[in-house]
């Protein structure tokens, strides 16, 4: 059995594979033909941070796979409220065929997945976003744009950026990445990725110049300045990241071709401008869409392994 906490957990072929499976399941599902591969299973969705796409897509997919998703807030369970992560994990994972969680820190998934009998999928902790990672990268090979990648995050050292460095450093892309001073990467995440890529080739560099990043760059991406819980700080990091925005100057100095993707949801004039998000809007909404198809082939694969 295997749980989807983090890509460091999964090799280049694995990941590879995920993909693949997600593609074939979204041709199927474009040509009007459901594969019923997860026929009366559950999936548990434990929410204790809110989300638009990842419980649309996941209840979604569940039910495009022939299984059953159940949502579970904060509110209407007893995690984190007096009963023991671990009592929670083995009642819930007796019940159901797989959990997928969104949570605060990652040590809470941690202890959930040690304690779980079922696979644990990370629906994001405040250390990595897995899931949203697969749709890049599902979508970036839609796109015919997979090989010879040289991708530029710019923005906040968070749990996106966690993900961009581990998906190039088990990939072997180069990949860029741009924050302000204060605001750079985990350093333990990142050495963790420096040492993969030694062996994949990948190319990760930090700075906190973004022009530097975004010159020639065939992927550019960025996310959100203030997450979920930092709201108190939203006016003080809007000055900090000022000068951080992708807009059409910024995008200019990246490769003629290349692609501007954005997780959502988006936040026009500060991270990313109007006219930058709008010239690229197909692709992102293609991105976000990938969600659906990604964790289907998430699901499918893990089902697999069991």
């Amino acid at each position: 059995m295997r749980h989807f906490l983090t890509l460091r957990d999964f090799s280049k072929d694995e990941i590879l594979e995920i993909i693949k499976i997600g593609l074939e399941i979204k041709k199927n599902l474009k040509n009007g033909t459901y594969k019923h591969e997860l026929k009366n299973q559950t999936l548990a969705m434990i929410f204790e941070k809110s989300s638009t796409r990842t419980r649309v897509s996941f209840e979604a997919g569940m039910f495009q796979l022939g299984g059953h998703a159940l949502f579970l807030s904060n509110r209407d369970i007893h995690l984190g409220r007096g009963e023991p992560i671990k009592d929670t994990a083995r009642v819930i994972s007796s019940m159901c065929d797989m959990v997928m969680i969104r949570t605060f820190e990652h040590t809470r998934i941690e202890e959930f997945a040690s304690y779980s009998k079922v696979p644990v999928i990370n629906g994001l902790t405040d250390s990595y976003h897995p899931v949203q990672l697969l749709a890049d990268y599902m979508t970036l090979v839609e796109y015919g744009m997979e090989k010879n990648i040289v991708a530029a995050y710019v923005g906040d050292g968070n749990n996106m950026t966690h993900s961009w460095i581990m998906l190039a450093a088990k990939l072997g892309f180069e990949l860029r990445v741009a924050t302000p001073i204060g605001y750079e990467v985990d350093e333990k995440i990142l050495q963790e990725a420096l040492i993969i890529a030694k062996e994949s080739g990948a190319v990760i560099k930090v700075m906190n110049d973004p022009a530097e990043a975004i010159k020639g760059a065939t992927v550019v991406t960025t996310d959100t300045w203030t997450s979920m819980g930092q709201e108190e700080e939203k006016e003080a990091r809007i000055k900090i990241f000022s000068g951080f925005m992708v807009d059409e100057k910024m995008m200019s100095l990246a490769s003629s071709d290349a692609r501007f993707l954005h997780c959502l949801p988006a936040y026009r004039g500060l991270e990313v401008s109007e006219e930058v998000f709008e010239a690229h809007s197909e692709i992102i909404f293609n991105e976000a869409e990938n969600r659906l198809h990604a964790q289907k082939g998430l699901m499918v694969w893990l089902n697999k392994q069991r």
